[in-house]
């Protein structure tokens, strides 16, 4: 059962925020409309970068494409299972999915949740992420926001998701409470190697070395996932390779001999790190 996300706060004065009809709101006033689609923009102007930061629309719509049809549905079951691990056995717990996307892996964490009680919250910076995640999904509270700056209260969460995000461990560390999971997806040597062989010239070596621990956590486990993933047809290879940063970052002619692709078998190689938090405070605000 997926329950009401309540740790919310102001992103101008970090004050707890509250549902007022259709809008959240804090002590002194400052107001944030829910959109139609369900969200919440709590991402003030004068944080952004650009004027449209994050993902596109047409990736997004490639990422929809693509997870809707189930291609990593391994890693996100495994994930699933994980976070339940580390959930306390009885009453209920908050999860964020930090960075989410539009969704998939939250989604399925509340299908794979069907007896527990879980308040679950996603925030992107991309607006047309947290928009279409909203669309596929009304039970979770979808944020346009900042892992730099979480608008949520200290000590509150009992994990937190970043998959093939930007970790801001301070952050993180400030928002769980103690004992609480930071659970981490990045892709690993061997990820998508097929692909990046075909349109690179060459690949770069790959770093080594054990995961590093951050202030205000300590080590749970940190291992990897590995399958193959075969794709048929053009369309979703685009769709992969428009949802990586891949596509921007090779040539022209790597992009031509991609889109030349009907067919490609690929393997997917994630490494998950477990983090807990540990008993330390951190100062509200945080974003180091």
């Amino acid at each position: 059962m997926i329950l009401p996300f309540q740790n919310l706060t102001c992103p101008l004065d970090a004050a707890p925020l509250r549902r007022d009809g259709a809008a959240w709101r804090c002590p002194a006033g400052h107001g944030f409309d829910v959109a139609r689609e369900g969200y919440v923009n709590l991402l003030p102007v004068q944080n952004k970068r650009s004027r449209d930061p994050g993902d596109s629309k047409e990736m997004v719509a490639a990422r929809r494409r693509f997870l809707n049809a189930g291609h990593y549905q391994p890693l996100a079951d495994e994930v699933s299972r994980r976070v339940l691990a580390g959930l306390p056995p009885r009453g209920e717990a908050s999860c964020l999915d930090a960075g989410c996307g539009e969704g998939y892996y939250l989604r399925r964490l509340g299908a794979s949740a069907v007896a527990r009680h879980l308040a679950l919250a996603g925030v992107d910076i991309s607006k047309w992420a947290v928009q279409a995640a909203a669309r596929q999904q009304r039970e979770a509270t979808w944020l346009v926001g900042s892992n730099a700056r979480l608008p949520v209260a200290d000590a509150t969460l009992d994990c937190v998701l970043c998959m093939f995000g930007f970790p801001v461990y301070a952050e993180f560390a400030r928002v769980l409470k103690p004992g609480g999971l930071l659970l981490q997806v990045d892709a690993g040597p061997d990820h998508l190697r097929q692909l990046r062989e075909i349109i690179y010239p060459a690949l770069k070596p790959e770093r080594k070395g054990e995961p590093r621990v951050p202030a205000g956590f300590g080590m749970g486990a940190h291992d990897s996932l590995r399958f193959t993933l075969e794709l048929e047809g053009a369309e979703a290879i685009a769709d992969l390779l428009l949802m990586t940063p891949h596509l921007f970052r090779t040539t022209p002619d790597g992009r031509a001999r991609a889109a030349a692709l009907t067919a490609l078998s690929l393997t997917v190689d994630a490494r998950l790190l477990v983090l807990v938090r540990d008993g330390r405070s951190v100062a509200s605000g945080s974003a180091g």
